[in-house]
């Protein structure tokens, strides 16, 4: 017995969409907010476990204490919410998330290595790797549109 195959056709304006370079952008935004969130709930889960740092030391390398997992697991959780909602939502994590590790960054700094507010476990590896973190959740809050993404030009009067 033959199976009947059926085709649905759909109209152009549905098949522009998977195209749109604003929908492209927004995508990546998203995932990167989702990506980041998984990274930063593992390293928050990984501050947990004692075999991975060694004497406070996240890897051997960075201070961590309670506290600190703690801002590491609700950072990783609103950046996967923030990913799951919008482009406008990953957008705003990023400009928010920025400015405040930039200050976490400046604060690790000035305190060395002594905790930040005699709170949250700091050393220097800590501040600097806050510091590439707040570059770059700044870039894409302020700074990102995907290279494709199209912004409209005039007409020309003199051309039809």
């Amino acid at each position: 017995m033959k199976e009947k195959i059926l085709v649905k056709v759909r109209p152009v304006e549905e098949l522009e969409g998977l195209f749109n370079p604003e929908k492209m952008e927004s995508c990546m935004l998203k995932t990167c907010a989702i990506i980041f969130g998984l990274i930063m709930l593992a390293i928050g889960i990984l501050g947990f476990v004692p075999e991975a740092n060694p004497n406070g030391l996240l890897l051997g390398i960075f201070h961590v204490n309670f506290e600190h997992n703690l801002v590491h697991l609700a950072t990783g959780i609103v950046s996967i919410l923030c990913g799951l909602v919008s482009e406008h939502a990953s957008r705003l994590f990023f400009q928010i998330f920025g400015v405040v590790y930039a200050v976490v960054a400046i604060l690790g700094f000035y305190y060395g290595d002594r905790p930040i507010f005699g709170i949250l476990a700091n050393n220097i590896p800590d501040a600097l790797l806050h510091t590439v973190i707040a570059a770059l959740s700044l870039y894409l809050g302020f700074v990102y549109h995907h290279p494709h993404a199209t912004t409209p030009t005039p007409r020309d009067p003199n051309h039809p």
